[in-house]
């Protein structure tokens, strides 16, 4: 039996990961290694983890691609949900998010915007589908 247990984003700063995700959404940490090298957040049951840069150059010995705030953000995306997208995209950005779409009405119903943490992660912030 497969389950998936958790995601892991590499970035260059765990502890303002979670200082972000904490300001920004609520997200409390779940477990930090005493090193700030590797952080889980308290998520449900499959857990939001960021490990530093470090670790994924001792863990991926043919490189990768980093996240970087200066630059688009990569094809990948952490999405949350909420029940109101405007005023958790205005936290968002009071927390240090980079705007990269403001809230807006999609073709099935949904209010989405998308901001980059301060490490450069793509997130989503979803509203409820309507029905």
């Amino acid at each position: 039996m497969v389950t998936f247990s958790h995601t892991i984003f590499y970035v260059k700063d765990v502890p303002k990961a979670l200082a972000f995700y904490k300001d920004a959404f609520g997200l409390e940490p779940k477990f930090i290694h005493e090193s700030n090298q590797y952080a889980e957040l308290a998520t449900g049951s499959t857990a939001l983890a960021f490990a530093s840069d470090q670790l994924a150059a001792y863990n991926l010995p043919k490189g990768y691609v980093p996240h970087d705030i200066s630059k688009v953000p990569l094809a990948c995306e952490i999405a949350l949900s909420v029940s109101d997208v405007q005023a958790w995209y205005e936290r968002a950005l009071r927390a240090g998010a980079h705007s990269i779409a403001a809230p807006q009405q999609k073709p099935w119903g949904q209010v989405v915007a998308y901001v980059q943490d301060p490490n450069g992660v793509l997130v989503e912030i979803a509203g409820p589908l309507s029905s």
